[in-house]
């Protein structure tokens, strides 16, 4: 059998650049030259494509993830995009790793046409992107329109669950709880919170908690929503859920699989922010969750029910609270979480009995299987 050609898509313009580098060098590592043959597509904060080989050079060193807004970065007036001649995924002193051979090639500058003739060779796409401009749809519409099969979930349900207040309205049309929230747009404030105090402000549409605030005071949610309107025209207000945070992955296309659960726990920080989920035991991962069977197995059958509603396919993580009654309700689902081997969704995964490398197999299968499905349909 010759060897399946895959386009790992990694980067973006998002505040989740260096976590999607991080995420897309670990799939790098796990998918077996012997059956994949792997070029990466990076795409810089500046939105420049670049094609690179399948080493561990293609995608350049790995920083540690931070945020955008990052207070030192203000502070200084530093742009978040690269400097003029220098791209995000360009390495500085970083010799290649073990291995290392001619197929270990720095990115070079992408083309229009490079990018689309690329795109038309290859098996399958996998886009590690995460937030807007790749989580969203965007790339996945890109991708539709070039005929390539993909992993992830499909144009609509991408964009669908990237919007947070989208996603909840959807959720509630279908039965599911969800956390309670108030909306705000185009610079609408609030004086006072509706749920009282504390209450956590978020853009609508970002992830891995850039731009989110615990607010405790009336002060503290004014503050709270001009930093989430630097992020996004939309802004949530939502509730605080006094109980146990617990996520859940979920595999598959029309017949999903949820993993076993797992409780998060965060130490030294007040709740689960992008310190805790990137910074080294800033958070505890207890597979399975401190919980009675019966809640354990809401949860599961929420988060397929969650998966199915918003008509995700391929993979997704769903987040949930359970309240100090026992109530379990949804607080968002994402389409492309987190995926280095240490990652929540792959972890969960593991603990059920898949581990990272199948995982891989698995999704490319699905992505496979979704485009052949769907190529019968008639336009």
């Amino acid at each position: 059998m010759r060897r399946r050609r895959i386009a790992l898509i990694a980067g973006g313009r998002s505040s989740e650049h260096d976590i999607s580098l991080a995420s897309a060098r670990s799939v790098l590592e796990a998918l077996d030259s012997a059956d994949h043959d792997v070029v990466t597509v990076s795409i810089g904060r500046d939105g420049t494509w670049q094609l690179g080989g399948s080493g561990s050079r293609a995608l350049g060193p790995d920083p540690q993830p931070r945020p955008l807004e990052t207070e030192t970065a203000s502070e200084q007036g530093e742009s978040p995009r690269t400097r003029p001649g220098e791209t995000a995924s360009s390495g500085h002193g970083q010799g290649p790793g073990p291995g290392a051979g001619p197929a270990e090639t720095l990115p070079v500058p992408a083309t229009s046409a490079s990018v689309t003739k690329t795109l038309a060779e290859v098996d399958v796409a996998i886009p590690m992107l995460h937030g807007p401009f790749g989580e969203d749809g965007t790339v996945q519409g890109l991708l539709e329109l070039a005929n390539v099969p993909y992993i992830g979930a499909g144009v609509a349900a991408s964009a669908l669950c990237m919007d947070k207040d989208l996603f909840k309205s959807v959720m509630r049309d279908h039965g599911i709880p969800v956390t309670r929230n108030v909306t705000l747009r185009h610079g609408a404030t609030l004086d006072e919170s509706p749920y009282g105090y504390p209450v956590f402000v978020k853009p609508a549409r970002l992830g891995s908690s850039v731009g989110i605030t615990k607010a405790h005071d009336a002060g503290e949610l004014r503050t709270a929503i001009e930093l989430a309107y630097r992020h996004d025209e939309k802004v949530l207000v939502e509730e605080f859920v006094d109980g146990v945070e617990v996520e859940c992955s979920v595999l598959g296309n029309q017949t999903p699989i949820a993993s076993i659960p797992g409780e998060i726990r965060t130490f030294e920080h007040e709740w689960y922010d992008f310190s805790s989920k990137y910074d080294e035991d800033g958070m505890e991962l207890v597979i399975p969750p401190d919980l009675p069977e019966e809640t354990i197995a809401r949860v599961q059958q929420l988060a397929v029910e969650a998966f199915v509603a918003s008509e995700c396919e391929s993979m997704a993580r769903v987040d949930f609270f359970v309240r100090s009654n026992g109530e379990v309700v949804v607080n968002e689902l994402n389409t492309i979480p987190g995926f280095t081997g240490t990652s929540v969704y792959a972890k969960l995964f593991e603990a059920s009995g898949i581990p990272y490398a199948e995982l891989l197999d698995r999704l490319i299968a699905l992505a496979l299987e979704r485009h052949e499905r769907r190529s019968r349909l008639q336009y």
